[in-house]
């Protein structure tokens, strides 16, 4: 299985890096996100701030409270949308090719989501960088533990992508189920809008969202509050998602290659 899994890491990478475009596009949206959302939440965070009130943000400059959100959103969308390119290798038989192979159908499934978690890590860090330039301050500490939340969510993300895409072998179908899905969680994650500012039952749903602890992680492993019970309970939520969600891919693999 670690064999197939290497076998099919190199081979996707390899795809990668022959479409230079693709490589551009990787490295050019977490720049993108920071220069889009840093110049219109500044101002709210400064604006509380000379109010005396943080309105549910954690204390702490723009920075350090946008960042660790921005991360979270990357990993979110980032991840979320590499079904489809599943749903093309479906379609040109490259997936039914692999199935007449020994190949372990968990290796084939690894392997995709290594890939996907690699090209996440590299744009975590370079946005994380590029913060740091432009004002951010922030613990080295702070800052892997939330690339590794980050590269934790990858796995999760990619591996129900790649189980939906398995399952619907459909974009039509594939693409308003991740939106029915993403707008939701981006929204009671907390990431734009502090969920104080929501009604009790909103706030509730909110508590039960398990990316609201992740983004709570990572505002405060980048304050450097590494003993806050808030990133013991962050870490727990994303290890819990990536576990999960390659025990539920690799069902729908066995199950759809049998």
């Amino acid at each position: 299985m670690l064999h197939d899994t290497l076998t099919t890491f190199r081979y996707q990478m390899r795809l990668l890096l022959r479409e230079p475009i693709w490589i551009a596009i990787a490295l050019f949206q977490p720049l993108l996100y920071l220069a889009l959302f840093a110049p219109l939440l500044k101002p709210l965070v400064e604006a509380q701030a000379a109010q005396g009130a943080q309105g549910g943000f954690p204390t702490g400059d723009a920075w350090q409270i946008f960042v660790p959100g921005l991360l979270i959103q990357l990993g979110i969308f980032g991840s979320m949308f590499v079904g489809f390119s599943l749903i093309a290798e479906i379609r040109s038989g490259v997936i039914e090719r692999m199935r007449v192979t020994p190949a372990s159908r968990l290796g084939l499934l690894l392997g995709r989501v290594m890939r996907d978690t690699v090209v996440l890590l590299l744009q975590a860090s370079l946005l994380t960088g590029v913060a740091v330039i432009f004002g951010l301050r922030v613990p080295v500490t702070g800052a892997l533990i939330t690339i590794v939340i980050v590269g934790l969510l990858g796995v999760s993300l990619s591996a129900l992508s790649y189980a939906a895409g398995m399952w619907l072998k459909s974009e039509d179908a594939l693409a308003p189920l991740l939106n029915m899905v993403s707008v939701p969680v981006l929204l009671l994650s907390g990431i734009l809008l502090p969920m104080t500012l929501a009604p009790k039952w909103l706030r509730t749903l909110s508590a039960a969202n398990p990316f609201r602890h992740v983004v709570d992680a990572a505002r405060v492993a980048f304050l450097g509050n590494t003993g806050d019970e808030a990133l013991l309970w962050g870490l727990l939520s994303a290890v819990l998602l990536a576990v999960g969600g390659v025990v539920v891919a690799n069902r729908v693999f066995q199950r759809e290659s049998a």
